[in-house]
C-alpha cells in the first residue's frame, strides 16, 4: 500500500501530460461563467488528476460562513471519535436515511473512510438531522481528494454555503421534504404525461418523488454522476432539478437510473437537462419557501419524518361530491401545486346547498386561496378549473370591464380523461392584473400538444369501453372512468380587443364581476359562467391552449367550489405588479 501511495513521486507529471497542465492553467484563469461552460462540456473529465485539481479550485472558491481549519480540525474530531483505530465500528450517523454508502469505484478502505468522514461531519455539524444525499456526495468527492481531511473540508464548505438562491445541501427533514415538493411542482409542469400516469395508477405522488435526488447520486453510474457533480459544484441545487427532470422524462413511471447507459449517453442526458426552460433561482427559492411553510403548517418540523406518511396522505375515501367521485377528485388533486395538495379539500360552495347566484358564490369563495371549481352539465359532462388566486382580487380595479388577475399556476381541465391545460409560464412569482379585458398574448402549451422538450407523450391504446394507458415499462393503467374530452370550433372572445405588447400586459387567467365569471380570456374563454349559475359557455382558449371543455353552450346541473382545508395564502411570497 505504501508503494502505491509513493508511486510516481519522482516524476514531473506536467511534462508527461502538458495538455492537462495547460487546461489547469485555463481553469485557474477563468471566471465563474467560463467555468460553468467548461463544466457542462466536460473540460476537466480527463485525466483524473485534472478533475481533482478543478474540484479543489472550485470548492475553495465558494464563499461560505467561517469554518474551522480543515486538516487540523478533522484530525482532532477523528481522534476524539476513533482514537487510534483505523477502521470505524461506529453506527452510521442518524442523518443518513438508510445507512447505505454508494461504492462507486472505492475499495474497502475507501468505504471505511467515507464512513469516518460522515461521522466527523455529524460531530462537527450537529444541526444536520436528515441528509440522504451526503453519503453519495462524500463518496464521490473522496475519489478526488488527497485524503479524508480534504474531503471533510470540501463537504463542509458546501454545507456552510448560505446563499438561499444557490444552495447545495438540505440539512433537515423539513428542507429535504420541501425540495421534494418543489421537484414535484416542476415535474407537474415539465413532465405532464408522466404525472398523469402516476396519478391514474393511484400511486402516492408524495412518496414517488421522495427519492428524486437519489436517482442522481445513488443510482446513476459513476461516470454519469461525476459529470453531474462537475456542474453541481458550480451551479448548485438547480442542476439536480434539471437532471432529475431529464431522467423522469426518459423513464416515465419507473425511474431506473442504473440502466441509463442503455438509452442515453451522459452528453445527451445533460443536453436534455439544460434544454429545459427552468424558472430562475429566485423563483425556485420562492416556491421552495412556500412548500416549506405548508409543511410546517401541516405540523411537520425539522426532525419529524417517522410519521410522515399519515400526515401527508389526503383521504378521498370519505370524499362526497355531486360532481365527481373520490377517485376523480384524487386525480384532480394530483395536479394542484404540492404545497396545497398536502391538505384535504374543503367544500366552499355548492349550487345544491347554497343556491344559484353568483353573488352567493363570491361571498362563500372570497378569502380562500386557492380553489378548485367543478361543474357537471345537464349532458353529464364534467370540467373545472384550478383558481390560483383569491377571487376578491377582482374588486381591486375600477373599470367598465372585468380586470384579469391570477397566476400561471391556474389551469382548466376536463374530468373523465384528465386533460390539463395550463399556461406555459407557470410564473408563481408574478401576479399581474390587467386594467381591462385587453392583455398580452401569452405562450402556452397543452398536455398533448406543445409540451416542453423534456416531456414524452403518453401512448394510448383504445379498447371497447375505455382508454388504456401503457407506459414503456409495460405497466397497464386502466382508468375506466376516463374519456376523451369534447372538442368543437369556437368563434372569437366575448370582447375582442387589440393585443398589447407582452411586457405591458398581464396574463388572462381569471376575471369576474356581478354578471359573469371568466376563466381564460386570450383568444376565447375556457369557461364563462353567467350570473344565475344556470349555464355558461366554453370555447377554445389561447391562455391555456385548451379546446372547449364540454359542449360549447351548456346548462349547469351542479357546480361546486372546493378550498384547501386549514390552508393559508402564501401571497406574501409573491410580488405584485400594478
Amino acid at each position: 500500500a505504501t508503494g502505491d501511495c509513493l508511486y510516481g513521486q519522482f516524476v514531473d507529471w506536467e511534462k508527461i501530460d502538458p495538455e492537462a497542465s495547460e487546461r489547469y492553467q485555463r481553469i485557474l484563469n477563468s471566471d465563474h461563467q467560463e467555468l460553468k461552460t467548461m463544466g457542462r462540456s466536460g473540460f476537466w473529465v480527463m485525466p483524473h488528476t485534472l478533475r481533482a485539481k478543478a474540484y479543489y479550485h472550485i470548492i475553495h472558491g465558494i464563499n461560505c460562513r467561517s469554518i474551522k481549519p480543515d486538516r487540523d480540525h478533522y484530525q482532532d474530531v477523528a481522534k476524539k471519535l476513533f482514537g487510534e483505530q483505523k477502521m470505524s465500528t461506529h453506527p452510521f450517523p442518524e442523518y443518513m436515511d438508510d445507512g447505505v454508502i454508494p461504492r462507486y469505484c472505492l475499495n474497502k478502505a475507501g468505504l471505511n473512510s467515507v464512513k469516518k468522514v460522515l461521522l466527523c461531519i455529524g460531530k462537527h455539524l450537529p444541526d444536520i438531522n436528515f441528509c440522504p444525499i451526503l453519503p453519495a456526495l462524500v463518496a464521490l468527492l473522496l475519489h478526488f481528494s488527497e485524503d479524508e481531511a480534504e474531503c471533510f473540508h470540501s463537504v463542509c464548505r458546501l454545507i456552510a454555503y448560505n446563499d438561499p438562491n444557490k444552495r447545495y445541501i438540505d440539512q433537515t427533514f423539513l428542507t429535504y421534504r420541501a425540495s421534494c415538493m418543489t421537484f414535484g411542482d416542476l415535474a407537474n409542469k415539465y413532465c405532464r404525461g408522466i404525472r398523469k400516469l402516476i396519478a391514474s395508477s393511484h400511486q402516492n405522488l408524495f412518496e414517488f418523488y421522495s427519492d428524486w435526488i437519489m436517482w442522481i447520486f445513488a443510482d446513476l453510474p459513476f461516470t454519469y454522476a461525476m459529470r453531474v457533480l462537475d456542474v453541481y459544484l458550480l451551479e448548485g441545487y438547480k442542476v439536480l432539478y434539471r437532471v432529475a427532470l431529464a431522467l423522469l422524462s426518459l423513464y416515465k413511471v419507473s425511474v431506473s437510473s442504473r440502466n441509463v447507459v442503455r438509452h442515453c449517453t451522459v452528453e445527451k442526458l445533460l443536453e436534455r437537462a439544460f434544454s429545459i426552460q427552468l424558472a430562475t433561482r429566485r423563483e425556485l427559492n420562492l416556491l421552495f419557501n412556500a412548500n416549506k411553510d405548508s409543511l410546517m403548517q401541516k405540523g411537520i418540523n425539522t426532525l419529524q419524518y417517522k410519521y410522515l406518511h399519515s400526515q401527508t396522505v389526503v383521504d378521498f375515501d370519505s370524499f362526497s361530491s355531486s360532481v365527481v367521485t373520490g377517485t376523480e377528485m384524487r386525480i384532480v388533486w394530483a395536479w394542484i401545486p404540492e404545497r396545497f395538495a398536502l391538505f384535504n379539500p374543503q367544500k366552499l360552495f355548492s349550487t345544491n346547498e347554497h343556491g344559484r347566484n353568483l353573488a352567493s358564490f363570491y361571498s362563500r369563495v372570497e378569502g380562500h386561496e386557492p380553489a378548485v371549481l367543478l361543474l357537471k352539465t345537464m349532458d353529464e359532462e364534467v370540467c373545472g378549473a384550478f383558481l390560483s388566486t383569491d377571487l376578491i382580487e377582482r374588486k381591486k380595479y375600477d373599470s367598465e370591464e372585468p380586470a384579469y388577475f391570477g397566476t400561471g399556476e391556474s389551469f382548466v381541465f376536463t374530468v373523465r380523461e384528465i386533460t390539463i391545460y395550463r399556461s406555459e409560464r407557470a410564473d408563481f412569482a408574478n401576479r399581474q392584473p390587467s386594467p381591462d379585458l385587453r392583455a398580452a398574448r401569452v405562450c402556452v402549451y397543452t398536455s398533448s400538444g406543445k409540451e416542453d422538450s423534456s416531456s414524452t407523450p403518453v401512448s394510448t391504446t383504445s379498447t371497447t369501453n375505455h382508454t388504456t394507458l401503457t407506459c414503456p415499462a409495460g405497466t397497464l393503467q386502466d382508468p375506466s372512468y376516463l374519456t376523451i374530452p369534447f372538442t368543437s370550433s369556437s368563434p372569437g372572445p366575448l370582447s375582442p380587443s387589440p393585443k398589447r405588447a407582452k411586457e405591458q400586459g398581464a396574463f388572462m387567467f381569471i376575471a369576474g364581476d356581478h354578471e359573469r365569471l371568466v376563466i381564460g380570456g386570450d383568444g376565447g374563454h375556457a369557461l364563462c359562467l353567467q350570473a344565475d349559475l344556470e349555464g355558461g359557455y366554453t370555447e377554445q382558449c389561447d391562455t391555456f391552449e385548451s379546446a372547449a371543455l364540454c359542449k360549447r353552450h351548456f346548462k349547469i346541473r351542479s357546480l361546486e367550489v372546493w378550498g384547501i382545508q386549514n390552508s393559508t395564502s402564501f401571497s406574501h411570497y409573491f410580488s405584485y405588479c400594478h
